[in-house]
């Protein structure tokens, strides 16, 4: 299968089980694969016939940035439903949202969480 990746898309957002979280907000990265038939739009080199890269990242943007969720793994499901909705040729995703600054006592580069959806 075919795939788009958009990596390292860095947010700010309000996410977490803490009032702190909540209320200072915090980075959050997310890596997307956004799997759909691209042969076409190699052949045509028409934007119709394939997945809008900019306009995904800015639907992603919009939910990370938005409305704060506790938990992770609520917010990368937010983002693919939001994805499969939006674009007709979209066959499937793959979300990773990365946490780096999660508040856990001890030495760790990141917490993350990582959904694949399809229609």
């Amino acid at each position: 299968m075919d795939k788009i990746i958009l990596k390292q898309m860095q947010f700010y957002g309000y996410h977490g089980l803490f009032p702190e979280e909540n209320k200072l907000g915090q980075r959050f990265q997310v890596d997307l694969e956004l799997f759909s038939d691209l042969q076409k739009a190699g052949q045509t080199d028409d934007m119709n016939d394939s997945i809008h890269y900019g306009q995904a990242y800015e639907r992603v943007q919009r939910i990370v940035e938005g409305k704060a969720k506790k938990l992770i793994e609520s917010v990368a499901e937010d983002i693919a439903m939001d994805l499969l909705q939006a674009f007709a040729g979209l066959q499937a995703c793959r979300v990773r949202l990365i946490k780096p600054d999660a508040p856990i006592p001890g030495q760790l580069e990141s917490v993350a969480v990582e959904i694949y959806r399809e229609k």
